[in-house]
C-alpha cells in the first residue's frame, strides 16, 4: 500500500488520479477532515495525518510499504518531513521517494534548496529504502504573474538566465512510476523541461500562444520582492523567490536538460508551449476588457 502526502496539491493530486486510473492500491494522507471527505466522494481512501504533529501519523501509516512525501516550502519544513520519516521508520514503512529540488544545497541562500539538502541527508542516513525526485522550477509558477502577463508583462530578476522549467504534472507521472516499481531504490533522479528558456525567449511563447505581446521587464530586486508580496506570497517566500532567480538563475547556475522524465516513463516532457496551451485560459481569464 502507497501513502501519498500533498493528495491536495498539484503534484500529490496527480499522483493520487495517475495511481487510482492504473488501479493501484494507496492511502491519500490529509490534514483536515473536510478534505477526506471531500476524497471520499472521488472513491478515494483517505486518512488524517498532519506532519506539525507527528502522534497522528502512525495510525495512518499502518500497513504502508511506500511513502510519497511533499510538502510546500515554509520555514517547517525541514521539521515536518524529518519528522515524517521518522515516523516512517517507526511503522516500518519500506521506502520513501521524495520530492526535493535540483538547487538543493546545505548552504544555499535559497531557504527551500538548504531545506531539501537537510531532508535528503535525514532521509538517506535514515535506513529506509529511498528515491530522490529533484525537480527544476516549475512551470506552473509563471501562473503567479497570470495578471501582469495579461497586460503585457513578465516581470522576474532573472536578467539572462535560463531554467530548465518542468511542468508539475510530468513530475507527477515519475513519482507514480516510480512509486510503483522497485529498480528505483537508492536513486536520485533531476527532473527537467526539453529545453532550457530565458525570460525573453518565455516573454515570445507567451506572446505567441495568448496572441498579445508580452514583454520580459528585469525589475530591480526590490521591485520584485513587492510584486511577490502583492500576489500573495510571504516575507519569508519573497525574500527566497528574489535570492532564487537574481542569484540562481541569472548567475547561470541552472542546470541543462537531463530527459531523464522520458527514460523513466517513456513518454516525453510537456514543453513550455505544451504548458502554456493547457493553462491559456488561466492567463486569459486576467486580461483586462
Amino acid at each position: 500500500m502507497i501513502l501519498v502526502s500533498g493528495a491536495t496539491g498539484g503534484i500529490g493530486g496527480d499522483v493520487c488520479r495517475l495511481l487510482k486510473e492504473a488501479g493501484t492500491p494507496f492511502r491519500a494522507l490529509c490534514r483536515k477532515q473536510e478534505q477526506v471527505e471531500s476524497l471520499a466522494t472521488k472513491s478515494i481512501d483517505a486518512v488524517r495525518g498532519d506532519f506539525d504533529r507527528p502522534e497522528t501519523l502512525a495510525a495512518a501509516m499502518q500497513g504502508i510499504d511506500t511513502m510519497f512525501l511533499i510538502t510546500p516550502p515554509t520555514q517547517q519544513q525541514v521539521a515536518q518531513e524529518t519528522a515524517a520519516i521518522d515516523a516512517a521508520k517507526a511503522a516500518g514503512v519500506g521506502r520513501i521517494v521524495k520530492i526535493s529540488a535540483s538547487d538543493g544545497n546545505v548552504r544555499s541562500p535559497v531557504p527551500w534548496a538548504r531545506a531539501h539538502a537537510l531532508i535528503d541527508h535525514h532521509l538517506r542516513a535514515s535506513g529506509i529504502g529511498w528515491t530522490i525526485l529533484k525537480p527544476t522550477a516549475f512551470m506552473q509558477n509563471f501562473l503567479w504573474f497570470k495578471d501582469p502577463i495579461a497586460r503585457g508583462f513578465l516581470p522576474q530578476v532573472a536578467g539572462k538566465g535560463s531554467v530548465s522549467w518542468v511542468d508539475t504534472r510530468d513530475i507527477a507521472r515519475v513519482a507514480a512510476a516510480v512509486l510503483t516499481q522497485d529498480r528505483h531504490e537508492g536513486a536520485t533522479y533531476f527532473l527537467t523541461g526539453p529545453e532550457t528558456l530565458d525570460m525573453k525567449e518565455a516573454a515570445a511563447r507567451l506572446s505567441k500562444v495568448l496572441g498579445h505581446k508580452v514583454r520580459y521587464l528585469d525589475l530591480p530586486s526590490p521591485l520584485f520582492r513587492g510584486l511577490l508580496r502583492l500576489t500573495g506570497n510571504s516575507r519569508w517566500m519573497a525574500k527566497g523567490l528574489v535570492v532564487q532567480f537574481a542569484d540562481v538563475v541569472a548567475g547561470h547556475h541552472d542546470i541543462d536538460p537531463t530527459f531523464e522524465i522520458e527514460r523513466l516513463t517513456g513518454k516525453p516532457p510537456h514543453d513550455f508551449t505544451d504548458f502554456l496551451l493547457h493553462h491559456r485560459a488561466q492567463f486569459s481569464d486576467s486580461r483586462p476588457a
